[in-house]
């Protein structure tokens, strides 16, 4: 005898904000998820691990930056100067984007980013060390 199918849920409806509420965003201080709150809020639960992370305060800038030991999305208060994964603890420099620029390695052509000012760059691909600067058409400056 043929068992009956049971028909599929339904989805879940996606959670809108009521009309004039704006949501802002922050990363888990327990699981690193991107975490999506109301504008106002003082602090949020994760929904995956129940981390409860404080929001920082209204009008407080943020800036985001991927953690060059574990490659981590981190978040931060714009103007900090150096930031502490707290997955891998490595000190990542947080610039700004007016004090980044890029160059082309003279050996092996990647992309290099430094800060802006700088004299020379040591590739990570191939250890070359570009001079910088001597010639501005091989330099871009980011603006913010």
């Amino acid at each position: 005898m043929p068992v009956p199918l049971a028909p599929y849920p339904t989805p879940p409806v996606p959670f809108t904000p009521p009309n004039g509420t704006t949501q802002s965003q922050l990363v888990c201080s327990g699981c690193r998820n991107l975490l999506l709150y109301p504008v106002g809020a003082t602090s949020v639960c994760c929904a995956v691990c129940s981390v409860v992370t404080n929001v920082p305060p209204p009008g407080t800038e943020m800036a985001q930056l991927v953690c060059g030991g574990c490659h981590t999305l981190l978040m931060y208060i714009r103007g900090a100067t150096s930031v502490q994964c707290s997955c891998c603890h490595t000190v990542n420099l947080a610039l700004e984007a007016n004090q980044v620029a890029h160059v082309n390695c003279g050996n092996c052509r990647m992309l290099l980013m430094y800060q802006y000012g700088a004299r020379s760059v040591k590739c990570a691909v191939c250890n070359f060390v570009t001079s910088v600067g001597a010639s501005p058409s091989s330099e871009q400056k980011l603006s913010g």
